[in-house]
């Protein structure tokens, strides 16, 4: 028999487990981990931006209802206000000192994003809800969305370092990234919304395995770039 709870507590441990459990496999990939305050902090902020986010999506929607032009937009708009949270609120930090850094900041941002964005779709089964549902979409978000979310933001995070650490044309590595972030969001969520059946999930399987395997040599190639920092530091 399907279990009636109304308990909000239960319903937020279920709405935060995705990113919780994301967040702490990413941070056992930074070689030097970064002060768990620091995380916390760019973690609540990428939370905070989320807000700002939904209402700008709105409007976008009444502008252009589930068009692919707006897909585009909401998912450029997420990019951007989880970007802007590490660059206004880490760049300048001295924690933020080795190329990993970058991915592990923006990862973090997006988990927070996607932590409040689960809450607020899992309250939406409120104030009675069946503990079946809330699992049910709860385990869909930690393999969908929240695991996008971290992923196209960790490749953000990949040519934020890149542009930092290596000063190569900074400006056009990070719109690079971006870019590419949002499209591949927008190929993810499109592909959602336009197609039925098994196909349904086909497309947004393949990007989540490519993000995979990219972003697992992204964090490879930054451990090779924090080697060479130091070496060159060494020789000076």
């Amino acid at each position: 028999m399907a279990q009636i709870v109304t308990s909000y507590s239960i319903l937020l441990i279920f709405a935060l487990a995705p990113s919780i459990v994301w967040l702490l496999y990413f941070l056992r990939k930074d070689p030097h981990p970064e002060p768990r305050q620091e995380i916390v902090r760019i973690f609540f902020y990428g939370a905070i931006i989320a807000l700002p986010a939904a209402l700008i999506e709105i409007g976008i929607l009444d502008l252009f209802a589930m068009a692919l032009s707006a897909t585009i937009l909401i998912a450029l708009t997420e990019e951007v206000l989880k970007y802007l949270v590490v660059r206004e609120k880490t760049l300048k930090n001295p924690e933020f000192n080795e190329p990993a850094d970058a991915m592990i900041y923006m990862i973090s941002s997006a988990l927070g994003f996607a932590a409040l964005e689960n809450i607020l779709i899992l309250f939406s089964l409120a104030p009675v809800f069946l503990v079946q549902d809330a699992l049910y979409l709860s385990a869909a978000r930690f393999i969908g969305a929240t695991l996008l979310h971290t992923l196209v933001s960790g490749l953000i995070g990949f040519c934020l370092a890149i542009s930092f650490f290596k000063m190569a044309k900074g400006k056009f590595w990070v719109l690079l990234g971006i870019i590419t972030a949002s499209a591949l969001h927008a190929l993810y969520n499109f592909s959602i919304i336009s197609t039925d059946g098994n196909l349904q999930f086909v497309i947004p399987g393949i990007v989540l395995m490519v993000l995979t395997i990219i972003i697992s040599l992204c964090f490879q190639k930054l451990k090779e770039l924090a080697v060479d920092l130091f070496a060159s530091k060494s020789t000076r």
